[in-house]
């Protein structure tokens, strides 16, 4: 089983080649795709600094579109049998790649999340961040069926064929609730795994905000009645 391990990328010029190190250091990903995302803080330049190989490729966009943008760019030039999702921040362990990667392997299902509530071990969230984050979970067990416990996990793993058959339009953090949506659509089932998270704070880079939940809210309810 081939993976092809996406990392969109916009300005991360301290953890970049930590994130890349700690991918390697796993030994499971064929290629590491990375999305520089418009970088405007020096990443560019780090990324230069990365050591090459057969398994990384790096892919810089013009200008910022938005992580959905480059998640997409990602999927449009990886190979691999399974796609796997790794920010760049470092909150998400690549030590969970077996776990996740364990029921595709064995043919449990095509599509699996990591979660962050089925007890693997955390830093605390901010309460309002988690409320936020059950709420948009709940919308998305209501509308869909799913009894999913981490709609937003960005640990979202998927067979090359599920997910290269799902048109997907967003361009910024609204890509968690479009795929989850057009995924429990077409009939997938989602299988969650509990992974580890280490969430960093506002003053240390993080990019989304309340607006995002709004737009996750009305995404969450369009996809439900559009394509």
């Amino acid at each position: 089983m081939k993976v092809s391990v996406i990392i969109p990328c916009y300005n991360e010029k301290s953890t970049i080649k930590e994130i890349v190190k700690r991918v390697r250091a796993v030994g499971l990903a064929h290629e590491i795709i990375i999305v520089d995302d418009g970088s405007t803080d020096g990443t560019r330049d780090i990324l230069n600094e990365i050591e090459t190989g057969d398994d990384l490729k790096i892919v810089l966009h013009s200008h910022n579109q938005g992580k959905g943008a480059a998640v997409r760019t990602g999927f449009k030039n990886a190979t691999g049998d399974v796609y796997m999702i790794q920010d760049a921040d470092l909150e998400y362990d690549p030590r969970d790649y077996p776990i996740l990667l364990k029921p595709l392997e064995e043919g449990i299902s095509d599509v699996v999340y990591g979660s962050r509530f089925l007890g693997g071990p955390r830093k605390a969230m901010f309460f309002w961040n988690m409320i936020a984050n059950r709420s948009l979970t709940f919308l998305t067990n209501l509308l869909y069926n799913a009894i999913l416990s981490d709609m937003e996990t960005c640990y979202k793993v998927f067979r090359a064929e599920i997910i290269n058959d799902i048109p997907l339009r967003s361009r910024s953090f609204d890509f968690e609730p479009e795929v989850t949506a057009k995924v429990l659509k077409r009939g997938h089932r989602i299988y969650e795994v509990p992974i580890s998270y280490n969430g960093r704070e506002w003053d240390e880079g993080k990019k989304i905000s309340w607006k995002d939940g709004v737009i996750a809210f009305w995404t969450l309810i369009r996809y439900r009645f559009t394509e």
